[in-house]
């Protein structure tokens, strides 16, 4: 049996404040509050998710506020930029409203592509590029008009303990095929038209530890779930240990560590964000799933107020 995943499905990360990341990440970066839901395992935290209008495949990025969590260090086993991509000729608006806001960025090259390279509040690493390939995000908010808006991903770099283990689990485990190398980093390709470039960082990293400001997990794309039971399989002959599959409402998912201590998820492109609510009002409710609806004014009680609001700059 031979697999090939299409890219990136989504990326989560732990931040602390709540009202802070969608601050940042609505108001900033114009991405919309496409799911405001809870940490199934931690029902007293947030699980919120970010994306182009209806946070398609490959472009969610998704977070747990924990607000008395502890600081994060990015190292080995972990992602360690996630890349946003923009419309072909998108980057100088971008240099100009990272400006506007007072973010710090720097210009870089590698593989022939330039990236603006920033961090959010947290800490979290982040990248810009601009490509023609992938659909044009439908979604405007504040001073982001959709012909500039981000698209989604256009894919992220790994920190591996192992680099070269890594490496092979993308290749010959989830299908991605090997470009080239520039920089020490090595760049693999999936078939999919976003978070489809994913590229290694071929330098053993020190090990990294969780906490706001670090990814948690990247999660990559399969149809539906008889394809996930048919990747389940997959992994366990790869010699790895794939949890069972997990209900998270919007997909389902299995997760497994490859050797180089990266947490990979394998998530469905269905159902998708608007099984529970319509297009115009995504993200406007606290939504849970079935089990928690009987604790759902105590659930509310203890999470923070989070609203979707244009910034002072953008006024």
């Amino acid at each position: 049996m031979t697999k090939q995943t299409a890219g990136i499905h989504h990326i989560t990360a732990f931040v602390r404040n709540a009202q802070a990341t969608a601050d940042y990440y609505a108001g900033v970066l114009g991405l919309r509050l496409v799911k405001k839901t809870i940490n199934f395992d931690a029902p007293e935290v947030y699980h919120l998710y970010f994306g182009n209008e209806v946070g398609s495949p490959g472009t969610a990025i998704t977070f747990f506020p924990f607000e008395n969590g502890r600081k994060g260090l990015i190292g080995g086993g972990q992602v360690g930029f996630s890349t946003f991509v923009v419309p072909q000729d998108a980057l100088p608006f971008w240099e100009e409203r990272l400006t506007k806001f007072s973010i710090s960025f720097e210009r870089i090259q590698r593989f022939e592509e330039t990236y603006l390279q920033f961090k959010d509040r947290d800490g979290l690493q982040l990248e810009i590029v601009a490509r023609e390939q992938g659909p044009n995000s439908k979604w405007s908010f504040g001073g982001v008009p959709a012909d500039k808006a981000i698209k989604g991903f256009g894919g992220a770099v790994l920190y591996s303990m192992a680099p070269e283990k890594t490496m092979r689990t993308l290749e010959h485990v989830l299908g991605l095929e090997r470009m080239g190398e520039d920089q020490g980093l090595v760049r693999f390709r999936a078939p999919g038209e976003l978070g489809n470039l994913v590229d290694v960082n071929a330098a053993v990293m020190d090990r990294g530890h969780g906490g706001s400001g670090t990814v948690h997990h990247i999660a990559w794309r399969t149809k539906d779930t008889e394809d996930q039971e048919n990747w389940r399989s997959f992994v366990t002959e790869q010699g790895f240990q794939p949890t069972p599959i997990a209900d998270r409402q919007y997909f389902t998912a299995i997760y497994f560590r490859e050797a180089g201590g990266i947490l990979f998820e394998i998530a469905t492109d269905s159902p998708g964000f608007e099984r529970d609510e319509p297009f115009e009002s995504l993200g406007g409710k606290l939504m849970l799933p079935n089990w928690f609806e009987p604790n759902r004014e105590q659930i509310k009680q203890g999470l923070p107020p989070l609203e979707i609001r244009v910034l002072e700059e953008d006024l």
